[in-house]
């Protein structure tokens, strides 16, 4: 599948500033049904793309809970990333230079209005299901907040209200990694990418967990004193990211997730939940450490009337992307008293 584009005008930021020229990359599967009833709307997390039947196998595709045989899926890339929406490596309209470091905060709440736009421009009236993990979850809550009315279920997975001190915390300690490579100051096509190699392996850390690196990365040999497979799996995943993003989205998007406070201005992260109209089901992972169970259990104690689970996963917050068979188990739980496709 092939990346279609949408063109916004000159978008107004949450900060003040405006993203001139904002491009928005999306994807989708499938057709909407007579009554135009079957929309799903994923939002992504940090470094994934539109390309959600790449990412979430076994959750979506054929023979999949979401099936294009049966659904009209959307998913739009976020602004800032670097997978075709408008981000730091790409023309300022305005220069024709990229922004680079340079390139405007970007809140959640930027993000959705992107989102908004697209599902404007697409003539959805009506979204069936509004899905996401992590980032995409925080984007997901979010725009279930402004618009009670839109979406029918929402599902959102190892996630937040607000993002925590200790999220954060992460988070600038890879962008502190990203910025002592000097190449990242310098603003040049793979700027930082040294910095980000460093960056991927301080986020594994809170992405998995102590009994996933025991059972994958123990080392075989006792007699071992160097290269030992802990280490070479931190560089390799490094590695990997290196080779399909960039460290200016990296920062931009990390930044992105800081902002994350759904009571913002609301009057406080309950009064935002309680406004929330869509059906929800909020899943937490026991052993999440980035995103943990009490995260969840303060969604699900606001959001009226919502569906409580727990995956128990010794994946860590990437549990979100492994665990898809115990994710359909509570989707078919959660739709099965409403719904049948």
């Amino acid at each position: 599948m092939q990346d279609q584009f949408f063109d916004l005008p000159d978008l107004p930021l949450e900060s003040g500033e405006t993203l001139a020229g904002a491009r928005v990359a999306y994807q989708t599967w499938g057709e909407l049904n007579e009554e135009r009833s079957n929309a799903v709307w994923v939002c992504h997390a940090l470094t994934a793309n539109a390309d959600v039947l790449a990412w979430w196998p076994g959750l979506f595709g054929p023979d999949c809970h979401f099936d294009p045989a049966d659904w009209f899926i959307v998913c739009a890339n976020v602004l800032g990333s670097c997978y075709g929406s408008t981000g730091p490596v790409e023309a300022d309209p305005v220069t024709g230079r990229p922004r680079y470091q340079q390139f405007p905060l970007l809140t959640i709440r930027d993000l959705v209005a992107a989102h908004e736009a697209l599902r404007q421009e697409l003539g959805l009236t009506d979204i069936h299901t509004l899905i996401g993990g992590s980032l995409g979850g925080q984007q997901a809550l979010e725009w279930a907040v402004q618009r009670p009315e839109l979406f029918d279920n929402l599902v959102v997975i190892a996630t937040n209200a607000r993002h925590s001190a200790w999220g954060i915390a992460f988070n600038e300690a890879q962008r502190l990694a990203i910025e002592a490579d000097p190449t990242y100051a310098a603003g040049q096509p793979g700027g930082g990418s040294a910095g980000l190699r460093a960056a991927r392996a301080v986020a594994l850390l809170s992405y998995r967990s102590y009994p996933a690196y025991a059972e994958t990365q123990t080392d075989p040999e006792d007699e071992l004193l160097r290269e030992h497979r802990a280490s070479t799996y931190q560089r390799y995943q490094g590695d990997k990211l290196v080779a399909r993003f960039d460290a200016y989205s990296y920062v931009a998007l990390s930044r992105s997730m800081d902002t994350h406070h759904l009571g913002r201005g609301r009057g406080g992260v309950p009064a935002a939940l309680a406004g929330i109209g869509a059906r929800t089901l909020v899943l937490g992972i026991t052993s999440d450490v980035l995103f943990p169970l009490s995260e969840q259990r303060e969604l699900a104690a606001h959001i009226p009337g919502a569906m409580y689970a727990e995956l128990d996963s010794r994946y860590g917050h990437d549990g979100f992307l492994l665990e898809t068979a115990a994710i359909t188990h509570f989707l078919e739980l959660f739709y099965a008293p409403t719904f049948a496709h």
